[in-house]
């Protein structure tokens, strides 16, 4: 019984040892979890603490790499401005033979059509198959047919390859006379013009040095370039007010520092008396630099000595009004000058001392020095860009006209020179932009106009560029373009540039002009693109009004344009379309979405808006229906005209507008020559109207197509209402 008893109770005490080591096992694996959780924990803190440093280090690393550079560009700024003159003195002199033309022309290069059509080998005909006498002699006649029949091909493709060769030949002998007569009688004015400048002629000699300052490469820049000149003949000397750059050139910071505590970027101020001197040396070295930059302009010989005046433009503190302020003057002989080394000088010392000038004192506070001489004193042969009332363009002297322009493009850094009155070529301004990429030779046209330009002038503009073999045109006008104009200049290298955008462009360059009684007008600039201009868009800037179901009368009140109508200028735009179905062409001038009135609504019963603006006309040859807009004679609070088609119930009452495919619009001008052709959306099934397109009156008073194509199953009725008539 003890036996039993002991073995059972020794079974349970190893039960209870199993159990207890099976626990202890247990917490010994928990804790064993913790700990390398724990120590896991601790390495991955820190490794996130090692990422935070790395990270705030990286970000310091980069803010202060970040004023480093922007110190360096401070730097950089203030050595370009303290080696001015050294640096200008290596720019190389505007010279007549830069505006000269190549008068050599392109080899002649027919291409694929320089190369004979091949003959068929007979060789390669041989007859296939046969096996009697009847049937190789068959095969010998099918192989013969096919020889003869690929040779006739071959020599008919060869005649129409000869013939075409023999007018290709012809349109390039014609293009390479053209160039090379256009390149002659271009050099011929050069000649005169250089001819001119050793007789001394006033006007040739201020409009030459005045190209070349505004041509030099010697400025940096954001330098203005502005002058006023003349040519005191008698003297042999030229007189110049050349603008100089403000106070504010000069950087107001010495450098940037990088507060870390408080992760900020603290400017560190220059000191203002190493400012004040460094902005005294730079007027200095412009003063000596836009000196240096005449004299080794003048080939011909025609300055015995050069007064210039530095200013820049602030306000007369008595009066208010914008003034000019010289800061520098000096009068040099060429003698003297040409004894200089102006890579070596100190700017100061050389202006004051050696050349006997005037430099102001304190050129930050405007502290005037008087003139020695200025252009107003000298007589005739000024060309002047300030004081006074700015002059109207629309009354000033042709000649004089076609000298601002070519200012203003020099005022743009590119070198222009007018040219002779007769045999021009129609070209008023031969202005080359020295760009290596994009720049090259321009044709500018110039038209002193009250009306607007017709597009013929735009594309006579374009024959005399390809003839010249130019780079790109320009047209400037005291007026502005149509629609047509701008639809022929798309995709083409012709940039228009209208009245309020040529005012524009004179004040953005420091020269002066208005428009009649207004003294300034707003407008965007062109774009330099080349066969970019105003308004120049795929489809751009057309006009549209009502037409009539094809085949059916104008009605009351309809009209042919001619080039004899008494409108000076307006659009023909003539509708076409593929498909039988009959359409009614009508037009909407709206304000926004809603049309101005019913009587602008221009349709069957209403054939014409009541100033006559919008009004329908008989097609032209090719058209289904047509309309004339003149844009310029929409009223002032019209800024969309709105061309729709409805299907005519009458002639077509159950068709719709599937039928209406291939449509477009033919711009045409005033005497039906057409200009350009404007894709419209197609009909739908269900559809009996359709908004065909709206024109778009822009900022600038141009106009842009804008394409439609919403579709409505209730016809004409319901198109309208959504522009605010109501129909009955």
């Amino acid at each position: 019984m003890s036996r039993r008893s002991g073995g059972l109770i020794g079974a349970w005490a190893e039960a209870q040892r199993q159990q207890q080591r099976q626990a202890e096992a247990r917490r010994t694996a928990v804790v064993r979890d913790r700990q390398r959780a724990e120590r896991e924990q601790r390495a991955y803190e820190r490794d996130m603490a090692r990422m935070h440093r790395e990270q705030r280090a990286e970000y310091r690393r980069r803010r202060e790499a970040d004023v480093l550079r922007r110190t360096q560009e401070l730097d950089a700024r203030v050595a370009e401005l303290e080696g001015l003159l050294a640096a200008g003195c290596g720019a190389p002199a505007f010279r007549v033979s830069a505006l000269r033309r190549d008068e050599s022309v392109e080899p002649f290069s027919p291409g694929p059509l320089g190369r004979p059509v091949v003959m068929p080998d007979p060789a390669l005909y041989q007859a296939q198959g046969g096996w009697t006498a009847s049937g190789r002699a068959q095969a010998e006649r099918e192989a013969r047919a096919r020889y003869e029949r690929d040779w006739y091909a071959a020599q008919a493709a060869e005649s129409r390859r000869a013939e075409q060769l023999r007018e290709y030949r012809r349109q390039y002998d014609e293009w390479a006379a053209a160039t090379v007569r256009q390149a002659r009688e271009h050099n011929a004015g050069l000649a005169g013009l250089a001819e001119a400048m050793r007789r001394g002629e006033p006007e040739t000699v201020v409009e030459f040095f005045s190209a070349a300052l505004y041509a030099s490469s010697a400025w940096p820049e954001g330098f203005p370039r502005e002058v006023s000149a003349a040519y005191d003949r008698g003297a042999r000397q030229l007189v110049l007010d050349w603008a100089l750059p403000g106070f504010d050139v000069v950087p107001e910071a010495k450098g940037v520092r990088y507060l870390v505590g408080t992760d900020q970027e603290k400017p560190v101020p220059r000191p203002v008396t190493q400012r004040r001197a460094l902005y005294r040396d730079v007027v200095a070295q412009c003063v000596l630099l836009a000196l240096r930059e005449v004299f080794v302009a003048d080939e011909a010989g025609a300055l015995g000595s050069v007064a210039l005046n530095g200013f820049v433009d602030d306000r007369d503190p008595a009066t208010g009004r914008p003034a000019r302020v010289v800061l520098a003057t000096v009068t040099v002989e060429r003698e003297v000058f040409e004894g200089l080394h102006l890579e070596l000088v100190d700017a100061v010392e050389c202006l004051t001392v050696a050349l006997r000038g005037q430099l102001s004192a304190r050129p930050d506070q405007r502290a005037a020095v008087r003139p020695v001489r200025s252009p107003d004193r000298v007589g005739s042969g000024v060309a002047s860009h300030g004081g006074g009332e700015e002059p109207d363009l629309l009354a000033m002297d042709p000649v004089e006209f076609e000298g601002l322009v070519a200012e203003l493009f020099r005022a743009r850094g590119l070198q222009a020179v007018t040219t002779q009155r007769s045999n021009d070529g129609g070209v008023d301004v031969d202005a080359v932009d020295p760009d290596p990429i994009s720049g090259g030779s321009i044709i500018v046209q110039v038209k002193r106009y009250r009306n607007t330009v017709p597009p013929s002038a735009v594309r006579d503009l374009y024959g005399t560029v390809q003839g010249a073999g130019a780079n790109k045109g320009v047209l400037v006008t005291t007026s502005g373009f149509g629609p047509g104009s701008y639809a022929f200049a798309n995709g083409k290298p012709l940039t228009l540039v209208s009245g309020p955008e040529l005012v524009d462009l004179l004040h953005r360059h420091g020269l002066r002009g208005r428009l009649g009684n207004t003294s300034s007008a707003t407008g965007a600039a062109t774009a330099t693109g080349p066969g970019t201009g105003p308004g120049a868009r795929a489809g751009t800037a057309t006009g549209t009004g009502a037409g009539t179901a094809a085949g059916s009368d104008p009605g009351p009140g309809a009209s042919h344009a001619s080039v004899d109508d008494d409108t000076a200028d307006f659009n023909v735009l003539g509708m076409d379309w593929s498909g039988s179905v009959a359409l009614d062409v009508c037009a909407l001038v709206c304000t926004g979405s809603r049309v101005i009135g019913d009587d602008h609504f221009v349709f069957f019963n209403n054939p014409g808006t009541p100033d006559g603006s919008v009004r329908m006309m008989r097609a032209f040859s090719g058209d289904r229906a047509a309309v004339r807009v003149e844009f310029d004679g929409l009223p002032e609070r019209a800024d969309r005209l709105v061309l729709v088609a409805a299907v005519d119930p009458e002639v077509n009452p159950d068709a719709d507008l599937s039928g209406f495919t291939d449509a477009g619009i033919r711009l045409r001008d005033a005497s039906g020559v057409e200009l350009d052709r404007l894709t419209v959306s197609d009909g739908r099934a269900g559809e009996t109207a359709l908004v065909l397109g709206s024109f778009r009156r822009r900022a600038g008073g141009d106009w842009d197509f804008v394409l439609g194509g919403k579709g409505y199953p209730g016809g004409l009725a319901a198109l309208v209402g959504d522009f605010g008539i109501e129909v009955a």
